[in-house]
C-alpha cells in the first residue's frame, strides 16, 4: 500500500495548505518537461489528488485507499473485532428498502395519507346509561368536491410524469464506503403518482383536498368511561390526490354528577334519614340516576354510615351485558332547629335512657 503522506513528505496532521505547497514543490522538481521522472511525477499527482480532497483523504485515512468499497483494508483490533466507523445515515439509506423499514411503498402511502385528528367530547353521567349519538363539526382538510380528490380539473386527462416516466419513483447513485448504491425515492414532481394532471383542479390546485368543514355523527356506546378512546377509521383529514384519509380519535370525558359518584360501573350516593327511622326502621322513597322513583326498606337499628346495596341500578357494563350496582350510604340527620313540642318529647326520651 502506498503511503501518500510519505510520498509528499508531510505528516498525517498536515493542513490542506501544507499538502498544496508540498505538491507544488515536488511537481516542479519531478515534472517530465523539466527532465524529471515521469513515474515519480504520476505518484506525486496521485497522492495529491487523494489528500487534497477532504472525503478521499478521510477514506484513505480509514481504509488505506480513496475508493471506499471494493479495495479497502479492514483494520482489526484485539480479539478480531473490526475498528470501523459506520455512517448510520448511509446504512439506513442503503438497506432501508431491503429490510423493510422505511420502504418506498410505505413512504409513498404515508406521503398521501391524511392526518389523524383527536377531539374531546364531554358527556353527562346520565348519558352513559345508553347508546347516544353526538354531532360535531370539524374544520379540517376535506376531499375536494370538484375533482373528487383526484387533483385534476374535471374532463381533463392525466399525463405521464416526465420526471419518473410513470413509475412514481426517481433514483440517484450514492457513493459510500461500501461502494456505489442506487437509491430510490418518491418522485417530487408527481408525489409518487406517476401521473400529473393535464390541468390541475381550479379549486384544490391539484392537491385533491381543501380546507372545509365536515359534520360527523359519533356513536358513543353505553357504559363508556372517562378517557376511553373511540377510533373512527377514515374520518380524519382527507388524503392528498385520492390518498387514504386519516382517522378520528374521540376521547370521552364524563362530567361529574351532583348526587352520584361513579366507581367503575357502580354508583355511590348518600341519603339522610331521621333518628326515628334509624331506630324503628322505615320505607323511604329514593330516585335512581335515570330519575325513576322506588321504595327502599330501612331496617330497624340502622347505624349512621350503613351502606345499602341495590343490584342492577348502576352503570351498564361496556361489554353490553348487565349493569353495575347502586350503593347508598345512610346518614342520620341531626336537626338544627326543634319545635317546643319536639324538645319536650326528646327530654322525655332522655329520661327513658334514649
Amino acid at each position: 500500500m502506498k503511503d501518500y503522506y510519505e510520498i509528499l513528505g508531510i505528516s498525517k496532521n498536515a493542513s490542506q495548505d501544507e499538502v498544496k505547497k508540498a505538491f507544488h514543490r515536488l511537481a516542479h522538481k519531478h515534472h517530465p518537461n523539466k527532465g524529471g521522472d515521469e513515474s515519480k511525477f504520476k505518484e506525486i499527482n496521485e497522492a495529491y489528488q487523494t489528500l487534497s480532497n477532504q472525503e478521499k483523504r478521510k477514506q484513505y485515512d480509514m481504509f488505506g485507499n480513496a475508493d471506499g468499497a471494493g479495495n479497502f483494508n479492514w483494520a482489526w483490533g484485539k480479539e478480531g473485532t473490526q475498528n470501523i466507523e459506520f455512517d448510520m445515515e448511509d446504512l439506513n439509506d442503503m438497506f432501508g428498502d431491503v429490510f423493510g423499514f422505511g420502504s418506498r411503498a410505505s413512504r409513498k402511502k404515508d406521503l398521501k395519507r391524511g392526518k389523524d385528528i383527536r377531539v374531546d367530547i364531554e358527556v353527562s353521567l346520565e348519558e352513559v346509561l345508553k347508546d347516544i349519538n353526538k354531532n360535531i363539526s370539524l374544520r379540517m382538510n376535506v376531499r375536494c368536491s370538484r375533482c373528487e380528490g383526484k387533483g385534476a380539473e374535471p374532463g381533463t386527462a392525466l399525463n405521464e410524469c416526465f420526471s419518473c416516466r410513470g413509475t412514481g419513483e426517481v433514483q440517484k447513485v450514492k457513493r459510500t464506503f461500501l461502494g456505489s448504491f442506487t437509491q430510490w425515492s418518491i418522485c417530487p414532481e408527481c408525489d409518487g403518482e406517476g401521473q400529473r394532471p393535464q390541468k390541475p383542479c381550479n379549486v384544490c390546485k391539484g392537491e385533491g383536498q381543501v380546507k372545509g368543514e365536515e359534520d360527523i355523527s359519533i356513536n358513543i356506546p353505553a357504559g363508556v368511561d372517562s378517557h376511553q378512546m373511540i377510533k373512527m377509521v377514515g374520518r380524519g383529514e382527507a388524503g392528498k390526490k385520492g390518498g387514504q384519509s386519516g382517522d378520528l380519535y374521540v376521547r370521552i370525558l364524563v362530567k361529574e354528577h351532583e348526587l352520584f359518584k361513579r366507581r367503575g360501573d357502580d354508583l355511590i350516593t348518600s341519603r339522610l334519614i331521621t333518628f326515628s327511622q334509624s331506630v324503628l326502621g322505615d320505607k323511604i322513597k329514593l330516585v335512581d340516576l335515570e330519575g325513576s322513583e322506588f321504595l327502599q326498606k330501612i331496617p330497624a337499628r340502622t347505624e349512621s354510615g350503613k351502606i345499602i346495596k341495590i343490584n342492577g341500578k348502576g352503570i351498564p357494563h361496556f361489554s353490553g351485558y348487565g349493569r353495575g350496582d347502586l350503593y347508598i350510604e345512610l346518614k342520620i340527620e341531626t336537626p338544627k332547629h326543634l319545635t317546643k313540642e319536639q324538645k319536650m318529647l326528646l327530654k322525655e326520651l332522655q329520661k327513658q335512657g334514649l
